[in-house]
């Protein structure tokens, strides 16, 4: 079929558009990566995951950070000798500091002690996603609080925004300080924020969170809000707890077991 020189330029522009278009649609949380692609044969599904924190067991365990480890391990977090570009994902704090809100000076003795587990609060409100100018960082239909590194452009918007320090920058290129090497996990680059992501990598493949399954004395709990049957909803229904900074309005989804 002959083509004029007229229709030959309707027929591109038409294509560019169509590309132009297509390019403009906006990208739903769940389709965004924080990584490589991975099979999903039997993803763990829940409506509101969340965590609790039992203190008395976590002090009973004195100085584990068998967490954390797990947690660095999995995930490719770098260690630096100078704190001062240290990356973290999750850490212990004083009690007193981490829920200064919360303490009094006639506690209990496993309170007033205690060095409790802190990291991203995976909020039901979360101010750093507000304040993102790419999208980078974003909440999943299922509550966690995601961070795409593609897409940040290191301006640290999310790190002032989010209120519990739960976001960690790179100052420098982080890989050639990853002790052991995951290589089913993505390394990140200079120049990016990065946090818990509440292992949705695991979730994917039907795991739970690398913390939990790391902690001896089962101190950690995860499970899904919204059933009422999981162990999560039993236990605060049988324990008091509390959140770190409620009267913000982030809603934290991080519950600490009194």
């Amino acid at each position: 079929m002959a083509v004029n020189r007229r229709r030959f330029f309707q027929l591109t522009g038409a294509t560019a558009l169509g590309v132009a278009g297509t390019r403009a649609l906006p990208v739903k949380g769940e389709e965004r990566a924080s990584g490589p692609a991975r099979p999903a044969d039997k993803p763990l599904v829940g409506k509101r995951w969340a965590m609790a924190i039992d203190i008395a067991k976590c002090r009973e365990e004195t100085d584990c950070q068998d967490c954390i480890a797990a947690c660095h391990k999995a995930h490719n977090v770098p260690h630096f000798d100078n704190p001062k570009d240290e990356v973290k994902w999750i850490w212990k704090e004083p009690f007193e500091e981490a829920l200064h809100d919360q303490s009094s000076a006639f506690q209990a003795e496993h309170l007033r002690d205690a060095h409790v587990l802190v990291f991203c609060n995976h909020c039901d409100n979360p101010p750093c996603t507000r304040v993102c100018p790419t999208g980078a960082t974003w909440k999943r239909d299922d509550g966690v609080v995601m961070m795409d590194w593609h897409r940040c452009i290191g301006c640290r918007y999310c790190v002032a925004g989010c209120p519990y320090g739960s976001r960690s920058f790179n100052w420098r290129d982080p890989r050639p300080h990853v002790d052991e090497l995951t290589p089913d996990f993505p390394t990140r680059t200079r120049g990016v924020v990065e946090k818990c992501n509440l292992c949705e990598e695991r979730l994917s493949r039907g795991q739970g969170p690398a913390c939990v399954a790391a902690c001896k004395g089962r101190a950690l709990i995860f499970g899904d809000l919204e059933d009422p049957e999981s162990e999560i909803r039993k236990v605060l229904r049988d324990r008091p707890s509390v959140r770190r900074k409620v009267a913000l309005g982030t809603q934290p989804q991080i519950f600490y077991l009194l």
